[in-house]
Order: C-alpha cells, then structure tokens, then sequence
C-alpha cells in the first residue's frame, strides 16, 4: 500500500464515517429520550434512499403510499386509546395529523412527478414524505408501551425492523436503485480528487451536527428533550409530555436517517434491506458513545469508516467481522468500569 492508496481509503473511510455519524447521533437520540434501542434506524436511510432515487427517475416511490399507511394506523391507534374521551376539536387534529397530511404529501408528490419538478424539490419531498413515518410509528409501535423495560422496547424495536424490512421489499420490491450524483463536481486534493457528493456529504453533516448542537442548547423543545433525557420522572412532573418527547426525537431520526439516504443513493445500490447493515455500523458508534456522548459518537463513527476502509483493503472478506469487533474492547472495559445495576420495575 502506498501513499496514494491509503489517502483514498482515508477519504473513503471519512466519507462513510460522516454517514455513519449521522446515524449514530440519531440513535443516541432516541435512546436517550425515549430508552428505544432504534434498531430500524437503517431502514429509513434505505426509504430514504429509494425514494430520492425513484423520484429522480420520475416515479412515483412507495413511500408515498406507505405514509398514508403509517398515517391511517397511527390515528386508528389514537382513535382507540382515546376512545372513553373523545371530542371533536381532538378527533380533527389528529385526522389532520395523521390522516390529510400524508393524502397531502401523496397529492404533491403525484404532481410533482408528472410536472418533472427537479432535484431540489425531489430532495424536499422526499425528507416530506420520509418525517412523518417516524412519528407514526412511535404512536403505533412504542407509546403504548413506552413506560416497559429497556429489554421489552427493544424486542420491539426488532419486530418493528423486520416489519419494516417486509414493507420495504413490498413498496420496492427486490431490485436495486440508484441516483444519479447531486453534484459532479471534482476538486483535486493533491494526488487524490474530492468529488462533490463527497464535499456535500462533509458540508451537510457538519451542518446538520452544528443544528442539533444550537437545537439542543439553544430551543426550548430541545432543552425538553434534554430534560427528558436527563430524567423521565422530573421532566414529567414539571409539565414536559413524554409522548411529545417522543414523536419528535422519532420524527428527528427519520429526517437524519432520510438524509443520510439521499446522500449515499448516488455512491452505492441500495436495496430494501439495506438499511440494516449501515444502521448497524452507525450503532457500532453509538455503543462506543456509551449510547449517551454525541462528540464520542461522531469521532467513534469516523473511526468505524476509516476501519472498513482500510479492512475492505487489506482483509475485504473480513472486513464486516473486523469493524463489529471494534465494539468487544469496548464493552469489556465498560463491564469492567461501570458497575452493573439491575433496571427499576
């Protein structure tokens, strides 16, 4: 391996290590507030991804259809858990909510496809019709069971990923998509060549980092969201809602993980099940974050790219067992430093 070998691998690994930072944050997120280990993280990046692609090549994505889906259950769920206290002003938010949002995102994007609308819109559309599913399912899957145990939310969270990884392979079915690059730009650096997506893939995640950071620090909703993180009993007492909490850290991670898909479709195939494999390499960094620090997280998930990078060179068979094994080491002083403590019922 020479000099110029290892600097491409370098930005490879960097350009995947931004995306899987994305990921990472996500999951620290909801686990942090909500204690969900979000295992179907992955698959919005593959919704994500799909439906850039698919309306990119002028067609109509599944997801469209799929919001509406997510929408109807969601509101039957509230429906009935509402059902000794119903009033009408209740009922009509919650169809707005729940049931004209998505028939309205499912009618732009209809009109956007047959108008040819461009990359901007599609882009816009695609965290639109993407957002709303992360809220949906949090009132269908885990609000009626948000007060259980760590291990029920996260057996959950299993069925929850393969569900959706069925839906996935329904609303897509079983080819691969792919987009064309939204810049193709190429900057020299030296001996290697930056290229746009890859420039746009630094530049957007680092924005997206500094918006969390000032959302977080800066915003009231985010300093409840914080609060909730910090302790679920006191931010109830003082008025803060949990279940609002929630819909928003799920609505966040879709929005993350939709655009993390949009910024991979254009280097790599992706495929309805896809999602899982860099969901996990995000939660690799997550777990080396301790699923609490977000600095930790994003510099554990630039190691994790750079690691793949090198190991798809030099070891490419053994590259998936080499960037898992990452996390052993790091469990192993972490049982050894943190003394264990059973859950509260």
């Amino acid at each position: 391996m020479d000099t110029t070998i290892l600097l491409f691998l370098l930005q490879d690994g960097i350009t995947n290590g931004a995306i899987y930072a994305l990921l990472g944050l996500a999951l620290v997120l909801v686990f942090a507030v909500t204690r969900v280990i979000f295992v179907p993280q992955g698959e919005f990046v593959a919704y994500g991804g799909m439906t850039f692609a698919l309306l990119e090549a002028g067609k109509v994505p599944g997801t469209a259809f799929m919001v509406v889906v997510f929408g109807i259950a969601a509101f039957l769920v509230e429906m009935v858990a509402r059902r000794k206290a119903l009033d009408l002003i209740g009922t009509g938010r919650e169809a707005l909510s729940k049931l004209i949002l998505p028939l309205a995102i499912l009618g732009l994007t209809t009109i956007a496809v047959a108008s040819q609308a461009g990359t901007a819109v599609n882009l816009i559309l695609t965290i639109a019709i993407i957002a709303p599913i992360g809220p949906y399912l949090y009132r269908v899957a885990f609000a009626p069971i948000a007060d259980s145990s760590v291990l029920v939310l996260l057996i959950t969270a299993v069925g929850v990923h393969l569900a959706m990884t069925g839906l996935g392979l329904v609303f897509f079915g079983a080819e691969g998509l792919r987009a064309p690059p939204i810049s193709s730009a190429v900057v020299p650096l030296g001996p290697i060549v930056a290229t746009g997506q890859s420039l746009g893939i630094y530049a957007i995640t680092s924005l997206l980092i500094v918006a969390l950071y000032l959302f977080f620090g800066r915003t009231l909703t985010g300093k409840a969201l914080r609060a909730t993180a910090i302790n679920r009993i006191g931010a109830r007492l003082v008025g803060i809602r949990l279940g609002l909490s929630g819909r928003i850290a799920f609505t966040l991670a879709a929005v993350i993980g939709a655009v993390s898909g949009i910024l991979i479709v254009p280097m790599t195939t992706l495929y309805y099940d896809t999602g899982f494999l860099i969901g996990l390499k995000g939660f690799v960094a997550a777990i080396i974050g301790g699923l609490v620090s977000y600095p930790v997280t994003a510099a554990a998930a630039i190691v994790v790219g750079v690691v793949e990078a090198l190991a798809s060179f030099l070891a490419s068979d053994m590259k998936e067992v080499i960037v898992f094994t990452l996390i052993l080491p790091v469990l192993i002083w972490r049982s050894f430093t943190n003394p264990h403590a059973d859950e509260e019922d």
